[in-house]
């Protein structure tokens, strides 16, 4: 049903832009006619082409997707090496980057910076 829609409305699209081709050319041809009007004339149909290239190209992706073999599932997600708590006050988040300080300075440092962060939004509210 829906490829039907798509593909009526690719058509609708494609006799519009060749019937305003044709106007154009009787413009042009008309004694009040310009190159502007000319130009359009070779403009409208060069969009009923790209209307009919959209299509053929969406037809031959979706084609090529449904014989596409499925992809092999990928590793599995990487198990934490510890626990992660969930902080409820300032004092907790202290804790676990005074934790961290042991492993790495820089998570350390940022995490204190994130508690800062958070100890003034939370006065903020209040």
């Amino acid at each position: 049903m829906r490829q039907a829609i798509a593909a009526a409305a690719f058509a609708a699209f494609v006799v519009a832009c060749l019937r305003l081709g044709w106007w154009q050319w009787q413009r042009y041809r008309a004694p009040g006619g310009s190159l502007q009007n000319l130009g359009y004339t070779l403009q409208w149909p060069t969009f009923a082409l790209f209307a009919l290239f959209a299509l053929w190209r969406l037809r031959r992706l979706e084609r090529q997707h449904r014989q596409r073999p499925p992809a092999p599932p990928g590793p599995p997600p990487p198990v934490p090496s510890r626990p992660v708590a969930a902080a409820t006050d300032d004092a907790s988040i202290d804790d676990a980057s005074a934790d961290d300080d042991d492993a790495d300075d820089e998570l350390a440092a940022y995490n204190r910076y994130l508690a800062q962060l958070n100890a003034k939004e939370q006065h903020r509210g209040r």
